[in-house]
């Protein structure tokens, strides 16, 4: 294609996406630029709602389902307000690729008429409106992950016999469990950005400070749940792709190892690369909604229809040994360990990031647990394997998918369209590699049972998901804080803590810049002012029930800390 029709093809994309906005729910007066007005959440959102709307969007997925399971709310309102609210969300920020309403509208009059003769739910999930990242297939709904090429084709593909008829596996559970799919949201190109930005729709912006990004690569899921244009949906992580949209959001979201959620028939970038494997995670406002849809989806037994899913239930045993650690701790016995990492050798935080930690220390001396300084292996490995192993294709998968349409590559993106593809013994090399830092980081954290005084390693690590609150645009320039997490492929989850506050935010007069490689002194007080600032919680291999576990418990107590220092 030529540079000018690129450019007409995504503009028309664009352009469809506004039109399938019912016209009732358009906004006829043009939004303050963020200049005038950052934040577009809270009164700002809910100016254009119903009373009624406003209660069901801002109830979490959990009560959500407790209405609509038992014909207190229908199925078709608690849809129809979910589709108001993100259709508002998309004109805010630009948040959405996909806009099926009408589809989702039927399913859930569907859902009603189920529950009216039989008088009782479809499923666990019944009625509860689901947005997805634009990774997933859904019939009759086009799936472009950012790239102008994929428009009308079956990614990338003309006339493939499963363009508007495949459905990802996570799809298809989704739906037996009686969720209303509604929406799918946006993504940078290629996926491996911190920040979400294409050229379909061009930049999502933070709806809490419309200065700032959304973070990437699930950064559309990331700001429609922040506007409450959704209760809850599913991302993907390879280097920190829904940590990051979730902490830059306020939000709460968990990447889960490998082989937990099923992956199977969802798009991806670098598709076939196993060395690290991408995995999908839900992102939520509440910690409990992470718990109730990844235990929803458990159910459906996915070992039996991924081949890469591992057959491992829901463990409830293990959901009640860490309840009773926590009870023990609240008596007065030291029964958890954590540790906690400020910085990790190659990028100083932020003011806000430093105060967020302050916080959560604060939160666990507060409540009688151990905590460990973190000295682990050093990251600089697990950074450099990250990015051998993106690039070990030289580029070769953007290029081409970017080539479908001839649009160029956006410079953020952390892959080399121009690189030199690896042969397969230096791949089997790193691969070796990979596994003896992931020794190393083991044997480091099993020797922390020497230290914790609770005759255990830590139960789990505390430290930043970013050097950054939800950054500003072009400047995310390290993926080391949650990408060594990849590398290992633990269980991790970001938990937001505070906002950022250019009265209390500030870098002293008499510290030293830092002169790192990955990251510059670029802190500006008065642009971060009012970002979202979260933290990440790290646990061991397979360690979902747990940490899940652990970020209820944390989500009060942490949250309690906050106020009382406000």
């Amino acid at each position: 294609m030529t540079g000018t029709s690129w450019k007409l093809k995504g503009e028309a994309k664009r352009q469809s996406i506004l039109n399938a906005i019912p016209e009732k729910w358009r906004l006829e007066s043009p939004v303050p630029p963020a200049t005038e007005l950052r934040d577009v959440t809270g009164d700002y959102i809910r100016q254009y709602l119903t009373e009624h709307e406003i209660t069901i969007t801002e109830t979490d997925a959990v009560d959500i389902v407790a209405q609509t399971s038992t014909g207190r709310w229908s199925a078709l309102e608690v849809t129809e307000a979910f589709c108001h609210r993100a259709a508002l969300a998309h004109q805010l920020v630009n948040c959405l690729h996909e806009v099926f309403f009408e589809a989702a509208i039927q399913d859930a009059k569907q859902q009603d008429e189920y529950f009216a003769k039989h008088k009782t739910p479809i499923g666990p999930l019944h009625g509860l409106p689901v947005s997805l990242k634009d990774q997933f297939h859904a019939k009759g709904v086009e799936t472009t992950m950012g790239y102008v090429g994929w428009i009308n084709t079956f990614q990338g593909r003309q006339n493939d016999p499963r363009s508007g008829t495949e459905e990802s596996e996570l799809v298809r559970a989704l739906r037996n469990l009686g969720a209303v799919l509604y929406c799918k949201t946006s993504v940078p190109a290629t996926l491996m950005v911190g920040e979400t930005m294409n050229n379909i729709i061009g930049y999502t912006w933070n709806p809490k400070n419309r200065l700032l990004s959304s973070g990437g690569s699930s950064g559309g899921e990331g700001a429609l749940i922040a506007l409450r244009g959704s209760p809850a949906g599913f991302g993907t992580d390879i280097g920190g792709s829904v940590r990051i949209p979730a902490g830059f959001n306020s939000l709460y979201g968990i990447r889960p190892s490998a082989g937990r959620i099923p992956y199977q028939g969802a798009a991806n970038s670098l598709d076939g690369q196993g060395s690290i494997l991408s995995v999908i995670g839900p992102i939520a406002p509440s910690a409990r909604s992470l718990t109730f849809l990844f235990k929803a989806v458990l159910s459906q037994e996915p070992w039996l229809h991924d081949p890469l899913a591992l057959e491992l239930p829901w463990r409830d045993e293990v959901v009640r040994e860490t309840r009773a650690l926590i009870a023990k701790g609240r008596a007065g016995s030291p029964t958890l360990a954590f540790g906690i990492m400020k910085y990790d050798g190659m990028a100083l935080v932020h003011p806000p990031i430093a105060r967020g930690l302050r916080i959560v220390e604060k939160t666990l001396r507060r409540l009688g647990h151990r905590v460990v300084e973190w000295t682990p292996p050093s990251h600089s490995i697990a950074n450099e394997l990250l990015g051998k192993i993106f690039n070990m294709d030289g580029g070769a998968d953007v290029k081409y998918h970017l080539g479908l349409s001839g649009e160029p590559q956006a410079p953020e993106i952390v892959c080399n369209e121009n690189g030199i593809q690896m042969t397969a013994s230096e791949i089997a090399a790193l691969n070796v590699a990979k596994r003896e830092y992931q020794k190393q980081y083991m044997d480091y954290w099993h020797s922390t049972a020497e230290v914790t005084g609770t005759g255990r390693p830590v139960d789990a690590l505390f430290c930043p998901l970013a050097p950054h609150a939800a950054v500003i645009p072009g400047e995310f320039k390290s993926v080391g804080y949650t990408g060594f997490v990849n590398v290992l492929d633990y269980t991790s989850l970001a938990i937001p803590v505070t906002f950022a506050d250019k009265n209390i935010d500030v870098r002293s007069a008499n510290e030293s810049v830092d002169d790192s490689e990955h990251i510059q002194w670029d802190y500006d007080a008065e642009a971060y002012d009012g970002a979202p600032v979260g933290v990440q919680l790290v646990g061991r291999r397979l360690q979902e029930e747990k940490m899940l576990t652990l970020a209820e418990y944390f989500e009060e107590e942490i949250a309690r800390d906050t106020k009382e220092r406000a």
